[in-house]
């Protein structure tokens, strides 16, 4: 009896990752087919194309790999930004929970923290983010994002323009009482230091009663992407602006303190008070661009600082997102 030919059964090779879109091109997700695929080993092997793709998506979410604790979060972020940064000039306050790997912004879990770039009211600021779900909340706590792609050909041609002329002033009152102490902003309690800083960022400043900061620094309200060339919306603005208060908050800060004595306020750069509408109309187009997902445990979110805002929706129960951030960028046309 004859035998025919054995065939071989064909082996098939199954990619490890799958990818998809938060929104058209914007936010690439890539997510692991295997739970024990390593973060770190994975981005080790694809750094280049991961970068490309912050380039190119503004946002890129790993999903379902294998990221069991804060430092090998960070050990993942060091894959793409060797050196993390420090967090100088905060905003809000933060605890370090491994090497340069802090908490995200500690603020009411019932308020909404609106979409910005992070330290877009500084001279320098980190072009990556990077964010790590360590806890999930048990209901709300997205990060939403918004292309500023979309966003900034939105703004009024007149808008625009007025601000490329004068810039944005920030005017930032620091104290027990108000806003953040001094020492916490600028991680140092030697008065020195801090005015030492203030020079080199050219930044107004003056002490005031019981031990109390104020500053004064006119900003950038538009920014240069470093790889691609895009100029791109960049400030706080709408962030700081006065508006962005509750009414009644605002009300009983203006009668206590006055315009100058607010914990933080912007102006156009000539001094000019902005108008609460624009505030309004900026925050606005940012709140219509964005996009979310549900955060699960060990997801981290890659975000590229230019081309991309990030917020915070209210949530209940437990939440921990930890943040980290590289490749600082300098605006040497504001010093």
């Amino acid at each position: 009896m004859s035998v025919g030919p054995v065939r071989r059964a064909r082996r098939t090779t199954v990619e490890p990752v799958t990818t998809s879109f938060l929104d058209g091109d914007f936010g690439m997700v890539v997510e692991s087919r295997f739970p024990e695929l390593d973060l770190v080993s994975h981005l080790t092997a694809n750094r280049e194309q991961v970068t490309g793709h912050l380039d190119r998506h503004g946002a890129v979410l790993f999903r379902g790999f294998s990221v069991p604790d804060p430092d090998h979060f960070g050990r993942a972020a060091r894959v793409v930004g060797p050196e993390l940064l420090g967090y100088l000039e905060r905003a809000a306050p933060r605890n370090e929970v491994a090497d340069k790997v802090f908490t995200s912004t500690e603020f009411a879990s019932d308020q909404t923290i609106p979409l910005h770039h992070e330290m877009s009211y500084s001279h320098n600021w980190p072009s990556r983010l990077y964010f790590y779900c360590d806890l999930p909340a048990e209901t709300g706590g997205a990060t939403p994002l918004a292309d500023e792609r979309k966003v900034t050909p939105r703004i009024p041609s007149e808008v625009r323009e007025r601000f490329r002329r004068h810039g944005v002033l920030y005017v930032r009152n620091y104290g027990d009482a108000l806003d953040l102490p001094w020492h916490e902003v600028f991680q140092s309690t030697d008065r020195a230091d801090v005015e030492a800083y203030c020079r080199q960022s050219a930044t107004g400043f003056e002490w005031t009663g019981d031990g109390g900061l104020r500053t004064r620094a006119v900003r950038q309200v538009t920014a240069r992407h470093p790889r691609t060339g895009e100029e791109v919306w960049f400030n706080h603005l709408h962030l700081f602006h006065s508006s962005n208060m509750p009414p009644e908050v605002r009300e009983a800060l203006l009668r206590e303190y006055g315009p100058e004595g607010l914990p933080r306020n912007v102006y156009y750069g000539d001094g000019t008070p902005i108008e609460d509408e624009v505030a309004a109309l900026i925050r606005g187009l940012y709140e219509e661009a964005a996009v979310s997902f549900p955060w699960r445990r060990g997801d981290v979110l890659m975000v590229d600082n230019f081309l991309a805002t990030h917020g915070r929706a209210p949530f209940t129960g437990e939440r921990r997102t930890l943040v980290a951030m590289s490749d600082l960028y300098v605006n040497r046309d504001v010093l």
